[in-house]
């Protein structure tokens, strides 16, 4: 995809759980797109002894590391669905750390002269990444498949579902930023494949 202009070489992805955000970034690599996910730097920064770690247990307490020295998610997500100060206090240890590494990646990535697709779950008209991405590509689709969706992979119930739907920017926030949007309910995988491949081609033109 190297005739991408300069004015595409870093576009935004961002979607709702369930959506099929995670499909479309694949699609993309497969187009030729370098991912740079900041839900995956997330996880590399809190897995077992994970730098981000020492910051987290000594603001949280031990109790939010895994007896694998790993970030206990299931409880941090406790204490920040029943704290908006425990959130915030999260979001500036990990956000940081995870724009500092997405920054390094995608250097990495320019430098080969690849396009550069971040992709970002709370990007948003307020988000610093908004700034960062020329592009934004918006993944779509109803609360109720959102719910559907992860209750089948999870096997979280409905409530746990809707929690952390709350918790992300809303679809119309995502939806006021987006250059293009692949509004994905219903759609066969096939069509979700032809409808992100024309799009890119347009994209690829300019």
């Amino acid at each position: 995809m190297n005739n991408i202009p300069a004015a595409a070489r870093a576009v935004g992805l961002t979607g709702g759980i369930g959506s099929g955000k995670s499909t479309v970034a694949a699609l993309l690599v497969a187009h030729g797109a370098a991912l740079v996910d900041t839900d995956a730097i997330a996880h590399s920064l809190t897995a077992p002894f994970g730098p981000a770690m020492p910051a987290l247990r000594q603001r949280f307490g031990e109790e939010v590391a895994g007896a694998d020295g790993a970030l206990d998610r299931a409880r941090m997500r406790q204490l920040v669905f029943a704290d908006a100060k425990a959130k915030q206090a999260l979001e500036k240890i990990l956000h940081p750390m995870i724009g500092d590494e997405a920054m390094r990646q995608a250097t990495l990535a320019h430098a080969r002269g690849a396009v550069v697709v971040f992709d970002v779950p709370l990007l948003t008209a307020a988000s610093p990444w908004r700034h960062r991405c020329e592009r934004i590509l918006v993944v779509d689709c109803s609360a109720q498949t959102q719910v559907q969706r992860v209750m089948a992979r999870s096997g979280w119930s409905s409530d746990q579902v809707e929690r952390v739907i709350a918790q992300q920017a809303s679809r119309e926030a995502r939806r006021a930023i987006a250059d293009a949007v692949i509004f994905n309910d219903g759609l066969t995988p096939e069509a979700l494949a032809e409808e992100l491949a024309s799009l890119w081609a347009i994209w690829a033109m300019g």
